[in-house]
């Protein structure tokens, strides 16, 4: 399916996400707690690949120099195609640099770039819901409101198999 370079969260991050998703499961709204294979993780990529070679892939995201933690603050909600709910963050300076090396190194692999993904077209967000209707926006309006606005850590990276859910973790926070 697809291939994402992805940003992980602290502890504290990762719960209030996951509590987030089990308000919204328990309201109706699916979320990532119960899409596909069930082993997503709260979390931010920076590119998404539809055809790649994944030692290539670790290689050249692993060489890129360390970033180190750092905060994210998502203060939005977005609405996108297919149904898909997200938190939406701020798009700082470093969080955009971080991104376009990510992306140049995956290139260099001949990795094929999703087209939202493409240097200039990414809009950084974390998923919540999948797959809502019109009718489902009040309700995830309102639970994700509540927790709003919402500094999240990233504390480490990892390549996530959209697929299976398998993941391998990177050495280094780009």
């Amino acid at each position: 399916m697809a291939l994402g370079v992805c940003l992980l969260f602290d502890r504290r991050s990762e719960r209030a996400l996951r509590g987030l998703w089990s308000r919204l499961e328990a309201t109706g709204v699916a979320t990532l707690q119960t899409h596909t294979h069930r082993r997503h993780h709260p979390h931010l990529s920076y590119v998404v690949l539809l055809d790649w070679r994944l030692d290539a892939v670790h290689d050249a995201v692993s060489a890129l120099p360390d970033g180190g933690p750092f905060e994210v603050t998502f203060d939005a909600m977005a609405a996108f195609r297919r149904g898909r709910i997200s938190l939406v963050p701020a798009p700082a300076a470093e969080l955009l640099a971080r991104q376009q090396a990510v992306v140049r190194a995956v290139s260099g692999t001949g990795a094929r770039v999703h087209h939202h993904y493409a240097p200039d077209r990414w809009l950084p967000h974390s998923s919540v819901a999948t797959r809502s209707t019109t009718r489902d926006l009040p309700v995830v309006a309102a639970a994700v409101y509540e927790v709003l606005p919402l500094t999240v850590r990233v504390t480490s990276a990892a390549l996530i198999d959209s697929a299976t859910g398998e993941m391998w973790s990177l050495p280094v926070l780009p």
